[in-house]
């Protein structure tokens, strides 16, 4: 074989082992051990709360978002869904909407009228005075909730609530829950300048359960709290 000849047989030869090898490699696949080594061990984590959105921050309600939000990261380790979260302002009289569930990501709310506790007015001012935790006391109680299941009970569809801090703790054993009630609505409230008091739940107009349910479902923060001077 002449020089002319083997220095082109060589380059074809190059070329094709060069092609062989690339399309080798472009078949095997792009992930795995024998390319990558082994996938890095992300330390087990809960993602932290969005920032406060814009669109909420300048809210009457938003000292006590910020609460609600050291609160989701005081305890983490109950939520996985930390998207959205309830606040229920009880420096708010009974006939403001006051329930505000939160997109912390969009920075979207939707608000509500909401019930507090006969013993939490005794006098029925339409406005709340003081929490209990204590049984039989008819009252609201403050601090973080997780809402829990679902279910159908004497009010129709409810959602259970599961105290999480020493101010809520008999929570589930007090059976505070949300639910619908005919006195929490804008009828009642044109009528009687308030809305009617619960012994202790969350109660929403009826026609808005599905919407406070279907928004926050189980898994998700509620925070109730009063922290102004109102």
């Amino acid at each position: 074989m002449d020089r002319r000849n083997f220095t082109k047989f060589a380059l074809s030869g190059l070329a094709f082992s060069f092609l062989s090898d690339s399309m080798g490699r472009a078949a095997l696949p792009e992930t795995g051990p024998e390319l990558m080594g082994p996938e890095p061990v992300t330390p087990a984590s809960v993602p932290t709360v969005p920032a406060t959105p814009r669109a909420v921050a300048q809210q009457p309600y938003a000292a006590l978002l910020e609460r609600a939000r050291a609160a989701l990261d005081n305890h983490a380790h109950h939520f996985e869904l930390r998207d959205r979260l309830a606040i229920v302002d009880f420096d708010a009289p009974s006939k403001n909407p006051r329930m505000h569930i939160v997109d912390l990501i969009g920075g979207q709310t939707s608000s509500y009228l909401v019930s507090h506790g006969r013993g939490s007015d005794p006098a029925h001012s339409g406005w709340l005075h003081s929490f209990s935790n204590e049984f039989n006391s008819l009252a609201s109680s403050s601090g973080a909730f997780k809402t829990g299941d679902m279910y159908f009970g004497q009010h129709g569809r409810s959602m259970r609530l599961i105290g999480l801090d020493a101010q809520n703790s008999n929570a589930e054993s007090r059976a505070i829950v949300v639910h619908g009630a005919d006195y929490v609505s804008e009828d009642h409230v044109a009528a009687w300048g308030k809305c009617g008091r619960s012994e202790g739940c969350f109660a929403v107009a009826p026609h808005i359960v599905p919407q406070v349910l279907g928004l926050l479902g189980p898994g998700r923060m509620l925070y109730a709290d009063k922290i102004g001077n109102g």
